[in-house]
């Protein structure tokens, strides 16, 4: 029987149990759940005990992050969800050629919705949630059942789960329902991380020490890279006895061992000698410790230049050879300071690289070899004040771009175009999921258009409700999503007016997809609960509102396949069939009923890597019961599914 595809997001708690099995498979056991099947269950009592060195007995104190409702806030991050996300191309920009995503909804469902396309993918992270001032609303998780049952109801909680409430500070739960609702996110963030990736977090001091001490839970604590220090107001805002400054950022890596980040250019800063192209400093190419060269598996390095003394350029350089040319003067690698000193590099890469050498002679007469650089750079600091940063910046540019009023406290595109550059390279993939006004997305679009890098965005913003009395509302927008949404569109359009890199690839656009309950309908989930008699109304087991797109981009979701790979729709033999990505294809979809065995025959001579269909879509079960044959003889290297 063709297998059907599962159309949820993993069960993590699952997953967690199998590493936990890798490592210690005498603490996993088999046990039957709530609807009679085994399943992986963890032996606590010997998993304390493999990771004690001495005997456990019962309770013992040791460090750890603990705080009222903790233990739900993991089985938030772990329980399974039965949603998916659904494409808008009226609210799309670019829809079929961008590369960005702009997701609408609850960012813990967006999260855990995106665990298998884009495990171990993202280079960068950065969020500005709510900082817990005692006036910020947070979300509210009601996530309190067993996996189980949570899955059974779709999840379809929308009159309870998932919604806003103001966490004031006269709630008792006031610092643990702000840690209940940032542990189970940033948990399931991390594991989007690639090995070298990094997360920037923007935090107060409110909350900065207790997220600090989740993140050394989450990430590690040897994974902790900077806490840095924003000055957002050099004047300083009247909290108590002291004029605030500053918030913070904090930084860190998901393996310390592979994680890299960029040192910032500085610019206007040259060296005193110029030319033509710009300033640069001079670095010399001569290394005093023969020693470190000739032993046995070193060249000798002290083979000499051939300058050129009688054409200096503009500033007093001579042009360098390795190769003797007329009217070149010799340079030896000579004897200072009564050491003998050799080339750092060889002779060979001094010939490939010798545009970029130059020599000079200094006040002894003595001819000296330089490499030019001229990009100077240098470590960002832990205090970060360039006026550029400050918070009424980021509001002023705001206004610019959407008008007076419409948000407060945006943050500065030049301090997220900082970290993007620190925290990701010209082809990365940055995620923020709390995306506020967008400020990650305008940030990536206009360092991409300065340095024609290809980064990409996902945004994840809820469409919480704007105040009826506020500005926004009154200039037409409705939910903060709305003000995301507008501002890329506009900040894209302003950015291709200025001067733009030639090797950007313009990319303005960003993908719309919104979460919503499951495509399929509840049978799809738990057949035993129909009964015999209701069988016929369930013959189709697709909601009969979800167009054709909406089951694709769930099947993407379900397969772990990029959500911004192109898309084409054909028309074959009067069906409608999905092409996703370049030949071979990653994936090729059709949803129309009535499939025979002559469209399916034409699609495996397509040889994609996956193809699904609808369950109830074959024009008989004899049809239905021949297409994994028939794949397996013309195309056996394509998974074949159903929904």
């Amino acid at each position: 029987m063709m297998e059907k595809m599962k159309m949820h997001s993993p069960n993590l708690t699952q997953e967690n149990i199998a590493r936990i099995l890798e490592m210690f498979p005498g603490c996993v056991t088999e046990a039957q759940g709530q609807d009679g099947k085994l399943k992986l269950a963890v032996d606590f009592d010997l998993l304390r005990q493999e990771l004690s060195e001495s005997i456990v007995e019962g309770p013992q104190e040791r460090y750890h992050l603990n705080w009222p409702g903790k233990r739900e806030a993991l089985l938030t991050a772990n329980a399974p969800i039965a949603k998916t996300l659904r494409p808008c191309r009226e609210e799309s920009v670019d829809f079929d050629t961008t590369k960005n995503l702009f997701i609408e909804g609850d960012n813990l469902e967006a999260l855990k919705l995106l665990q298998e396309t884009y495990l171990g993918k993202v280079k960068m992270i950065y969020v500005d949630p709510p900082y817990n001032t005692g006036n910020d609303f947070i979300y509210e998780d009601d996530f309190s059942e067993n996996s189980d049952e949570f899955l059974k109801r779709s999840n379809q909680k929308d009159e309870e789960g998932n919604r806003l409430i103001a966490n004031t500070e006269a709630n008792g739960r006031f610092h643990s329902d702000w840690l209940s609702m940032i542990y189970p996110r940033l948990k399931l963030a991390r594991n989007l991380l690639r090995d070298d990736g990094v997360i920037f977090i923007s935090i107060d001091d409110n909350e900065v020490t207790n997220l600090q001490r989740a993140c050394d839970e989450i990430f590690g604590g040897a994974n902790f890279v900077a806490q840095l220090t924003i000055i957002v107001k050099p004047e300083g805002r009247r909290y108590g006895f002291f004029a605030k400054t500053h918030d913070y950022i904090l930084v860190y890596c998901k393996n310390h061992e592979y994680a890299s980040m960029n040192e910032i250019l500085v610019e206007g800063l040259e060296h005193p000698h110029s030319d033509d192209q710009g300033g640069f400093t001079l670095k010399g190419l001569r290394n005093r410790n023969v020693q470190a060269f000739n032993s046995t598996n070193r060249p000798n390095l002290r083979y000499p230049f051939f300058v050129d003394k009688q054409n200096p350029d503009a500033n007093g350089f001579f042009k360098v050879s390795t190769i003797p040319l007329d009217r070149f003067v010799k340079v030896e690698a000579s004897t200072v300071d009564g050491l003998k000193s050799v080339w750092r590099w060889s002779k060979e890469k001094s010939e490939k690289e010798k545009d970029s050498l130059v020599a000079y002679e200094g006040n002894d007469g003595e001819i000296r070899i330089f490499q030019k650089e001229r990009k100077l750079s240098q470590m960002a600091k832990t205090v970060l004040s360039d006026k550029e940063i400050i918070s009424n910046k980021g509001t002023r540019e705001l206004q610019v771009l959407l008008g007076k009023g419409i948000f407060d406290f945006p943050k500065p595109v030049a301090l997220i175009k900082l970290i993007t550059t620190i925290g990701s390279d010209e082809h990365s993939l940055i995620l923020d999921f709390f995306s506020g006004s967008a400020t990650t997305a305008h940030a990536v679009i206009q360092l991409n258009a300065e340095d024609g890098g290809n980064r990409k965005f996902i945004m994840v913003q809820l469409p919480e409700p704007c105040d009826e009395k506020s500005e926004a509302f009154k200039a037409g927008y409705k939910t903060i999503a709305e003000i995301s949404k507008e501002r890329i569109r506009r900040a894209g359009r302003k950015t291709l007016e200025g001067e733009c890199h030639e090797d950007w690839n313009k990319d303005i656009g960003f993908r719309v997809l919104k979460i919503d309950s499951s495509n399929m309908a509840d049978v799809y989930y738990t057949p035993d609960a129909i009964e015999q008699g209701q069988l016929k109304i369930f013959t189709d087991n697709i909601k009969s509102d979800r167009k054709p797109e909406d089951l694709l981009f769930q099947v993407l979701l379900d397969w772990g396949v990029d959500l911004s790979l192109p898309i084409r729709k054909e028309t074959i033999q009067g069906k409608t069939v999905f092409f996703v990505n370049q030949p071979p294809y990653d994936l090729v979809a059709c949803f129309d009923t009535g499939v025979n065995e002559d469209l399916v025959k034409e699609l495996a001579r397509f040889e994609p890597l996956r193809v699904v269909f609808r369950d109830t879509g074959f024009v008989s079960d004899g049809v239905k019961i021949n297409v994994e044959q028939i794949f397996k003889q013309m195309s056996p290297g394509t998974d074949v599914k159903s929904i």
